[in-house]
C-alpha cells in the first residue's frame, strides 16, 4: 500500500474507457487536484471545458469485470478561496405557472473561509447579510467507466455512478462502484464546498479540490453504487423519472440486505419498512438520484 500524488495535465467530460492516465495497487491512496465545475482551476484559469470536467481514469490494478471497486473518501480540501453558484431555483423543482415568474440565471461568487470554516455570498441580497454556513465538501461526479464500452457525459448518472450530487459522498464515506471493465477506471471531480440535497439551483458552492481518495477491490458483484458511512449504509439509484431512482435504490437495498444481513425478502422488508431513509440526490440534471440509507444501529452482519 503506497501514497501517490497526481497533478493532472487532461480533463473529461465523459466517463468511459479513455486511456489510464495512472495506475495504482489495491489498497493504494491517490492525492489529486480536481477543477470545478465550470473548468477553472486552483488559480480560476479555465483548463478544461464544461460539464464537470474529471480528473482521471485511474487504473486500480486487480479490478476486474463482476468486482466491485470501493473507494474511500479520506479528505477533500478546496484549493482556492472562492466558489460560485447559480440562482434561482432550477425549473425541475418549481411548480410550471411558477416557472413564469423566475428571474434571469445569475451566477453569484462565494468566499471559502477555511480558517473559519464557512462559505459566504460576496455580495448577498437583503435578507443573507449573516448567511454562512459551515464548509460541507462533497463529491458531485464521480465514479467508474460503464459496461459496454459506453461513455457517459459528466452531467448525467447511471449504474456506474458519474454526477450524483449526494451529499453523503463526503469525507469518511466508502463508495462503492460496480467494475465493469479492466482496471476499473475511475475519474473524480465536480467538488463542492458546500450544497443542500438536490442541487436544487443547478450547483452546489463549485470550487476546485486536492482530494484524497483510497482504493480497495472487493471480489463480489453488485448492480448499483452504494456507500457506508460511520453511521449509515445506503444504495444509489440514477434514472429518470425520480420513482425509477428510488426503485433502483431499493432492490439494490434489498439485494445488500439479503448478501451481508442474511435476511430474506420478507425481513428486509419488515426492516426497511420501518428505518429506512430515502435522500434525493441531484435532481436538476438527467437522471435524477436517490439514496435508500438505513442506519447500522438496526443491523447484524450475517
Amino acid at each position: 500500500m503506497a501514497t501517490h500524488r497526481f497533478s493532472p495535465t487532461r480533463y473529461y467530460n465523459a466517463i468511459g474507457t479513455a486511456e489510464p492516465c495512472f495506475r495504482l495497487a489495491d489498497g493504494d491512496t491517490l492525492v489529486t487536484d480536481t477543477i470545478d465545475a465550470s473548468g477553472l482551476d486552483a488559480r480560476e484559469m479555465a483548463v478544461a471545458p464544461r460539464p464537470n470536467p474529471m480528473t482521471g481514469p485511474f487504473f486500480i490494478e486487480g479490478a476486474e469485470p463482476g468486482d466491485t471497486l470501493a473507494v474511500r473518501i479520506d479528505r477533500l480540501t478546496p484549493s482556492r478561496a472562492t466558489g460560485w453558484t447559480y440562482s434561482p431555483l432550477a425549473v425541475t423543482v418549481l411548480d410550471p405557472a411558477a416557472i413564469i415568474e423566475r428571474p434571469a440565471v445569475e451566477r453569484a461568487v462565494w468566499a471559502i473561509d477555511q480558517s473559519a470554516g464557512t462559505v459566504r455570498l460576496q455580495n448577498p441580497p437583503a435578507g443573507l447579510e449573516g448567511f454562512a454556513p459551515e464548509i460541507a465538501p462533497m463529491i458531485g461526479c464521480f465514479g467508474v467507466a460503464p459496461a459496454g464500452g459506453q461513455a457517459f457525459s459528466t452531467a448525467t448518472s447511471a449504474q456506474n455512478g458519474g454526477n450524483m450530487d449526494y451529499r453523503l459522498f463526503a469525507p469518511g464515506t466508502v463508495a462503492w462502484f460496480p467494475v465493469s471493465v479492466p482496471g476499473a477506471l475511475f475519474y473524480l471531480g465536480d467538488g463542492h464546498a458546500c450544497q443542500g440535497d438536490g442541487e436544487i439551483v443547478g450547483t452546489g458552492i463549485e470550487t476546485s479540490f486536492e482530494m484524497q481518495v483510497t482504493f480497495q477491490v472487493l471480489k463480489r458483484r453488485i448492480t448499483w453504487p452504494r456507500g457506508e458511512t460511520a453511521e449509515d449504509i445506503f444504495t444509489i439509484g440514477n434514472a429518470r423519472p425520480l420513482d425509477q431512482a428510488l426503485q433502483h435504490a431499493t432492490t439494490e437495498m434489498m439485494r445488500w440486505l439479503g448478501e451481508d444481513y442474511g435476511l430474506d425478502q420478507r425481513a428486509a422488508s419488515h426492516l426497511m419498512g420501518q428505518v429506512v431513509r430515502y435522500d434525493v440526490g441531484n435532481v436538476f440534471n438527467p437522471a435524477f438520484t436517490v439514496a435508500c440509507r438505513i442506519a447500522k444501529r438496526w443491523l447484524k452482519r450475517a
